[in-house]
């Protein structure tokens, strides 16, 4: 036993203003505030280094029990991490922009699941990051569960990830009033001239189908590579656009309404050979199977890193509204078999 023989001297004790944990070894980061008048914006701001670093170990970080005020407020902190927040175009979902930057999410009935996907994978171009705003939370359920690529991508079989890095993947879409979505909706205009240029810029063939619908198939890549941690990644739609995805009944009627090749949307090996239903399965279920879930409270901000991590949806009860935002527009440089 040690007896100090000099005056005691008083340790000032620093109290931090976040407490961290993690919602599974390694992956999706937890950072709730000790008081509630800490404004989040901010706090991204004077942290802005630490919490890229953070994303890129743990591939989401959660801001929860932060002042956000509301989706001006969330804005503002998703361009505390990053500047210029994209707009969305090519759209594969309805959405409402509802502050600058700033979006609904996903609006699908509320009693279905949306898989575990990269945003924007089927397109040329996208988001780095990703930002989610919980501004109402469900009663029940509505997730937006999360897996880690890092724990996914080492589980998919080699056979069936060697095919498809090989060949990549063939998305085939059809847009029209009564079917899915219109294109003036996804490419956000009425011009033609300026859909036909997106498609020769992002290789994408296009063609006008009767008075007012418009088919398009592009080839894209099965992974990617990190852009700053060099990690590559398993990142496309294909058990998201293949269409196993959709119900059966739902399936075979518009297959006998339309035909194949007139579905809203299908993928196939980028050779043109189908995709085995069982292996869009497989994924899909590695996925959901390996993720992590947390009910949202309101005024949670999730930052995704868009390569390390997908997201879905649970369904739910009551009203439930997630806003997003998305940044870090990834060029990709194009895929070659």
């Amino acid at each position: 036993m040690t007896t100090s023989t000099g005056p005691m001297r008083r340790m000032a004790r620093v109290t931090s203003p976040v407490r961290r944990s993690t919602l599974a070894e390694d992956f999706a980061l937890v950072v709730e505030a000790t008081s509630p008048a800490l404004q989040l914006p901010s706090w991204i701001a004077d942290n802005h280094a630490a919490i890229r670093a953070d994303l890129h170990r743990f591939g989401a970080v959660l801001f929860r029990g932060f002042a956000v005020d509301g989706p001006a407020g969330f804005g503002s902190s998703a361009r505390a991490v990053s500047p210029v927040l994209l707009d969305y175009v090519e759209r594969a979902a309805p959405r409402q922009e509802v502050a600058p930057g700033v979006f609904t999410s996903t609006e699908m009935a509320a009693d279905q699941w949306i898989p575990l996907h990269h945003e924007m994978s089927y397109a040329h171009n996208w988001p780095t990051l990703l930002y989610f705003y919980c501004d109402v939370a469900a009663t029940r359920l509505g997730a937006t569960p999360l897996a880690s690529e890092r724990t996914v991508l080492p589980l998919i079989p080699a056979e069936a990830r060697e095919r498809f890095v090989r060949h990549g993947v063939r998305y085939v879409r059809n847009y029209s009033p009564e079917l899915d979505l219109p294109w003036q909706q996804v490419f956000q205009t009425t011009d033609r001239a300026e859909v036909e240029a997106y498609c020769r810029e992002s290789r994408t063939e296009f063609a006008w189908i009767g008075r007012d619908g418009l088919r398009t198939t592009a080839v894209r890549q099965a992974t990617a590579v990190h852009p700053e941690t060099g990690e590559t990644v398993w990142f496309n739609h294909s058990h998201l656009f293949h269409l196993t995805n959709l119900p059966s009944d739902v399936a075979a009627a518009l297959v006998g309404e339309y035909g194949l090749a007139g579905v809203p949307r299908n993928a196939y090996y980028g050779d043109g050979a189908v995709i085995e239903d069982e292996v869009v399965r497989m994924i899909g279920d590695l996925y959901r199977d390996h993720s992590v879930r947390f009910d949202w409270q309101a005024s949670d901000v999730l930052i995704v890193d868009n390569f390390l991590a997908t997201h879905g949806r649970e369904p739910f009860e009551g009203d439930r509204r997630v806003l997003v935002a998305m940044s870090d527009l990834y060029v990709n440089s194009g895929f070659s078999r």
